[in-house]
């Protein structure tokens, strides 16, 4: 019974062994799975924030348009008035 119990304890040794290394490798996958998906987030977090910079650099932008199409008109507005007293003026 003794020569039994001998091979039996070795298999159950050899596979707690293996049991402990496929731990340590699932650890070792987990962790740098983990530590890559911290990286994504971070370059993630940071494309956001440039494209939410972005948009608001294109909305001041847009603004300041509109804000220069109104000056451009008023401008406008301004020179027709002048033709218009220049010509009467001529006539004059």
């Amino acid at each position: 019974g003794a020569g039994e119990a001998g091979p039996g304890k070795m298999a159950a040794g050899s596979a707690a062994d293996a049991q402990a290394r496929f731990g340590h490798s699932v650890k070792g996958l987990l962790t740098e799975k983990v530590t890559s998906c911290g990286t994504d987030v971070i370059a993630l977090t940071k494309q956001v924030l440039k494209g939410s910079r972005s948009a608001e650099l294109l909305g001041q932008a847009a603004r300041n348009m509109v804000m220069q199409e109104d000056a451009i008109l008023h401008s406008e507005d301004s020179l027709r008035k002048m033709a218009i007293i220049t010509t009467h003026l001529q006539y004059q």
